[in-house]
């Protein structure tokens, strides 16, 4: 059987889009599929891929920021690619790589497009205008695309409700995490804890992600000031392009909050923390929550796209508003003092996701997405 030859496109290789679209195309069959990682940069999963043998090609004008001139070369460079490089299938990622690959691929006649929709451009917290135009570019894109997975519930209700694509092309996908993910005890916590510097007899809550306004770091930092112990530290683990005013902001806002940046260790790290909260004004399915989860790390998380397909109220971890640092805050010192509460719903959310989310379900998903066929299994979600 000649390989199917895919072209997979990230915005950049980073963060948990950047690291579910590695996932899927290092668990693709390599004697059945070529797989090149098309991206516009990116750091530690840039060199992980090439590390694992992948082809990478990098597109400077991929970029997230809407910039006509870098957006319309990254479009040039993308079309010439796809018609020197005849692929079968170009599967894209996120909005800016969505919709210039998308195009790119339409134009020179690909067989198969695909997208994933990590979560959408448009979101509650722009104004309806923008918000207006961003839905009516996914719905242009929509008909030029075949499949589109949808990571979680609650991006492929959205998609469906918006009409970005027809049902029967709509598909509903997990997220691919490391199956060796550490499981929290008195070693593996005082092990990582010891790697961050913290005392080990600390309060702990923390979180991972990119520092960028989605991720809403302000609102972590006014939540842990309203949770008012004098015992918690925080922790952020991750690096973004507004680093530096969320460092700024927790120091003037007097919260004890260590920032290690990006760590290629982040998993590793997990079981120093007491909670986890995640503080997002939108997602998708975030990788890191389901990390926590499968870690054994009880977990508070806004209530936005997709999240409530893991953390169930009450069941398996706490939700709040996003952009309710307040709430968020009462989540997180209920956990705190109530131990038995948050070590119940932190076994609960374990046995949810121990088993699921890994890369021969996301392998099968992806065969079945680029082959044009029914899945041979579901997630379980």
């Amino acid at each position: 059987m000649t390989p199917l030859r895919v072209a997979t496109v990230v915005t950049r290789l980073e963060g948990g889009a950047g690291a579910l679209a590695l996932r899927g195309a290092l668990a693709l069959d390599p004697d059945r599929y070529e797989a090149t990682v098309v991206t516009g940069g990116g750091g530690r999963l840039l060199a992980e891929a090439e590390d694992a043998g992948l082809e990478t090609v990098v597109v400077p004008g991929l970029r997230a920021p809407i910039a006509p001139h870098h957006d319309l070369a990254a479009l040039g460079r993308l079309i010439r690619l796809f018609a020197q490089r005849n692929f079968d299938v170009v599967h894209t990622h996120c909005a800016k790589a969505g919709a210039v690959g998308r195009i790119a691929a339409h134009r020179t006649r690909v067989p198969r497009i695909v997208h994933t929709y990590h979560g959408f451009p448009f979101h509650e917290f722009q104004r309806a205008p923008r918000r207006a135009a961003y839905v009516g570019i996914e719905r242009g894109l929509g008909r030029i695309t075949d499949v589109g997975l949808c990571v979680g519930t609650g991006v492929a209700v959205e998609a469906l409700r918006r009409g970005l694509l027809p049902p029967r092309r709509i598909r509903t996908i997990g997220v691919a995490v490391e199956q060796d993910a550490p499981v929290l005890t008195p070693q593996t916590r005082h092990s990582a804890r010891r790697a961050l510097g913290l005392p080990p007899d600390a309060t702990v809550i923390g979180t991972v992600g990119r520092l960028v306004y989605q991720k809403a770091p302000e609102d972590f930092v006014a939540a842990l000031r309203e949770v008012d112990r004098p015992d918690v530290v925080g922790v952020w683990i991750g690096d973004g392009e507004i680093a530096d005013r969320a460092r700024e902001f927790a120091a003037r806002s007097g919260v004890p909050l260590v920032f290690p940046g990006d760590r290629a260790d982040a998993l590793a790290l997990l079981p120093a923390f007491d909670v986890f909260a995640m503080s997002s004004r939108y997602e998708g399915l975030p990788m890191a929550v389901v990390e926590a989860m499968r870690c054994g790390i009880p977990v508070v998380a806004t209530a936005v796209n997709a999240v409530g397909d893991v953390v169930v109220p009450g069941e398996t971890g706490l939700l709040a508003p996003p952009a309710r640092p307040e709430l968020l805050a009462d989540a997180l010192r209920h956990l705190l003092d109530a131990p038995g509460d948050a070590v119940r719903m932190a076994a609960a959310a374990r046995a949810k996701v121990e088993h699921h989310h890994d890369a021969a379900a996301l392998a099968e998903t992806l065969r079945a997405a680029y082959r044009d066929e029914e899945p041979g299994s579901c997630w379980p979600l």
